[in-house]
């Protein structure tokens, strides 16, 4: 297994085309594909709905100010923001964070490894739709997640249907047979059996199935650091592109 986190993990994936071209059109067809030819498919048209029935029964669990790492075009921070709850989502890819503007929901263009406000003291975090794959390296995820939530404070995580446990690198395709499209970058799959193995330090709050996807729950035993809190201004932006589709910049702040 990798234990190599770049500074900005996630940023091959912010430069990979073809998302930015799914996520524009609303669909796929879009896959990561290992070096060995194996696809796992997107649900590029899922992300960009509405938060469905699993979806809000997700957020119905989720306690006060909500952190979604690797919110994608948008989909559950605008539930959020639509049930009047405090909410943020990040993304390493503009277009994805300029679609969720659009949708009135809150973002910032920044990886999870990079400074992010708030830190220590969101109640609830979320890694869904496969995120706790950024990075390559659940560890090291996970050991991140507890920096940035208050002590006891809630992260649910979407797990692979799969019992996996599998670290490797990806790049993001649109055919089958594409070999090659932009830079390789680490990820990772983990079921929920491998997932409750990892989480040392963590509380098991629940795990449950719904809709053919599976989820955990985990509460942070250990105190955080303080900074900022999540409704502070620095949480808050109101900033939209005006040409989600044309790459333009989201301003970090």
């Amino acid at each position: 297994m990798s234990t190599a986190v770049p500074v900005r993990a996630g940023d091959e994936w912010a430069g990979a085309d073809p998302y930015a071209v799914a996520l524009c059109a609303g669909r796929g067809p879009l896959f990561l594909r290992r070096d060995d030819g194996w696809l796992l498919p997107l649900e590029v048209e899922r992300w960009c709905r509405r938060a469905d029935r699993v979806d809000r029964d997700v957020l119905d669990r989720c306690e006060g100010a909500v952190l979604d790492v690797g919110c994608g075009p948008g989909r559950l921070i605008a539930e959020l923001a639509a049930r009047g709850r405090t909410a943020l989502g990040i993304d390493v890819h503009r277009t994805a964070v300029a679609r969720a503007l659009r949708l009135g929901g809150r973002a910032l263009c920044r990886s999870v490894f990079e400074p992010l406000p708030g830190e220590g003291r969101w109640d609830t975090a979320l890694l869904m739709d496969g995120n706790i794959g950024i990075g390559g390296n659940a560890d090291v995820l996970l050991a991140r997640m507890k920096g940035l939530l208050r002590s006891g404070g809630l992260l649910i995580t979407e797990t692979d249907p799969a019992d996996v446990d599998e670290h490797t690198q990806v790049r993001v395709v649109r055919h089958l047979g594409t070999r090659t499209a932009g830079t390789s970058f680490p990820w990772a799959r983990l079921g929920t059996p491998a997932l409750l193995h990892r989480a040392q330090g963590w509380e098991t709050a629940a795990h449950w199935t719904a809709g053919g996807r599976r989820f955990v729950a985990l509460r942070s035993r250990s105190a955080s650091s303080s900074a900022e809190p999540p409704n502070s201004t620095a949480v808050i932006t109101s900033q939209r592109p005006r040409d989600p589709c044309a790459d333009t910049p989201v301003a970090k702040r």
